[in-house]
């Protein structure tokens, strides 16, 4: 919008003031006319072209230069806050749940730490299974039946198979070895060989092996099927299942 300030306009009636002129001008009428002042025209903005924007009036009358003006006038508020800079860091969507990720990221740590501490703990239960078998082992070549049967769990549940019958009690199992082995002549020298013993859980494993009577009359021998069950007191036997070879003709 343009508006011409030095002829006489009906725009503005209530500012122009008239003046009478002591001397002739070549006008029509001895009449002056005064400048009103400058108004300052801004162009409406939407809200998208308003941020950071600066708004400069012009230049009235009497200053030097609009730069000199524009610094002496502060700057209007601004309606939108600068965005800040996104730190690194992994992007999560609006919306999306953070605790189903936290939760899957534990669970694979989880199963990270098992599946690399399982070969150790293998290696460990073969260990102690080894060891509760040399130990029935020493006692039974002492003649210590009741320390063979340490390695078996003290349990109701505790099975031994043994051609066609099944004894159930860690006590009904002592009692068979008591009745067949009742004397040093009867128990020999017991010898454990081929052992291989393949752990099925972190509390279970099963041991196969040979086993072999060294008597002064005979060489009795056979092989053996043992399930462990790790417990308070450390591995122990809860299933037995031995058969004797056939003896020669």
């Amino acid at each position: 919008m343009l508006v011409n300030l030095e002829y006489p306009s009906n725009l503005f009636p209530p500012p122009v003031e008239t003046t009478p002129l002591l001397a002739r001008t070549g006008h029509i009428g001895n009449v002056t006319y005064k400048r009103p002042p400058m108004l300052q025209m801004i162009c409406p903005t939407g809200l998208g072209s308003a941020r950071g924007s600066r708004v400069v009036p012009v230049c009235p009358p009497g200053t030097s230069s609009d730069s000199e003006y524009a610094s002496a006038v502060p700057p209007p508020p601004r309606l939108f806050s600068e965005p800040t800079k996104r730190t690194r860091g992994p992007r999560v969507l609006p919306g999306t749940p953070r605790l189903p990720c936290a939760i899957a990221i534990t669970s694979w740590i989880l199963i990270a730490m098992t599946i690399s501490a399982a070969p150790e703990q293998g290696a460990s239960a073969i260990a102690e299974i080894r060891s509760v078998l040399r130990v029935q082992q020493d006692a039974w070549n002492h003649g210590d039946i009741d320390g063979f049967m340490k390695g078996y769990a003290r349990s109701r549940s505790t099975s031994f198979v043994s051609e066609d019958t099944v004894k159930r009690g860690w006590e009904t199992v002592r009692d068979r070895y008591r009745k067949k082995y009742s004397d040093r002549a009867k128990m020999g020298v017991l010898t454990f060989s081929d052992l291989e013993i393949v752990p099925l859980s972190p509390d279970s494993a099963m041991a196969l092996g040979r086993w072999k009577l060294q008597r002064a009359n005979d060489r009795p021998h056979g092989r053996f099927t043992l399930i462990f069950r790790r417990l308070p007191e450390g591995w122990r036997i809860v299933h037995d299942h031995t058969s004797a070879a056939a003896p020669p003709k």
